[in-house]
């Protein structure tokens, strides 16, 4: 990994024939994304760390410090406070990173964006496939948008490709058949979890607005307490029907 983000001296590990530049200095002047950041090992993120404090680098197997200018984008799935929590992803590492921290909701939560996203996917996937697609089967936007879509914005894009691929006509159209969930064991088995797991959000988001004294946004209200954006939060309390003003202080 240190090689690969911070290059490396000729001989310094076995199969190192050449001095090799990694991403971090091939991108100087530049900006680096750097996907999964949360699967990054630990010592890879002293490194990290250092490079960012100091905005130079050492070569794996060198001892010449190199100058370099990046600006950083990084990417995680996980939840970076609870890694932090649990001493799996260093606190000075997360705070050096989190400068301007953008959420972005599952797909499931963004039905209104589905429609964009299908008429850009299957125009860019039919030229890929040689294809002419000039409509979209109601239909087929209809069942994306009911869909759960687990797999977020990949596995809309899978099911996209796979039906231009078998696709004949010029009407985009899926099998309902693909985007079928799984059929729950019973609705008994799943509904006392089910009602635990709200009974226990409801209450956290309470707890928190009543630290926040009913505030929602804001350095010190309910959502940066509970690490959430506001909109997610201010929905959560409208699904649960809460009351959040009656946590305000006269």
């Amino acid at each position: 990994m240190a090689s690969e983000l911070f290059g490396h001296e000729k001989g310094s590990f076995t199969g190192a024939l050449h001095r090799r530049a990694g991403r971090f200095e091939s991108a100087d002047g530049g900006t680096i994304f750097l996907d999964e950041i949360g699967e990054l090992p630990a010592e890879a993120q002293v490194a990290l760390l250092r490079v960012l404090q100091e905005r130079e680098l050492e070569r794996v197997g060198g001892n010449q410090s190199i100058p370099i200018d990046v600006g950083v984008l990084t990417a995680t799935n996980k939840n970076l406070n609870t890694a932090v929590a649990e001493g799996m992803f260093r606190k000075d590492l997360f705070y050096r990173l989190n400068v301007f921290p953008i959420q972005l909701p599952p797909l499931r939560d963004r039905v209104d964006d589905i429609p964009l996203l299908v008429e850009y996917l299957v125009a860019r996937y039919a030229e890929k496939a040689g294809k002419r697609i000039h409509r979209i089967s109601k239909e087929t936007l209809s069942l994306f948008q009911s869909y759960d879509w687990p797999g977020n914005i990949r596995e809309l894009q899978n099911v996209i490709e796979r039906a231009l691929i078998l696709s004949e006509g010029e009407t985009f159209s899926v099998d309902t058949s693909w985007l079928t969930p799984a059929t729950p064991r019973s609705a008994e088995a799943r509904a006392p979890l089910t009602a635990d797991l709200v009974g226990r959000e409801k209450a956290m988001i309470e707890n928190a607005l009543r630290q926040a004294q009913g505030l929602v946004s804001g350095p010190t209200g309910a959502a940066a307490r509970l690490g959430v954006p506001r909109q997610t939060l201010e929905s959560k309390i409208r699904k649960l029907g809460i009351d959040r003003h009656r946590f305000k202080t006269s």
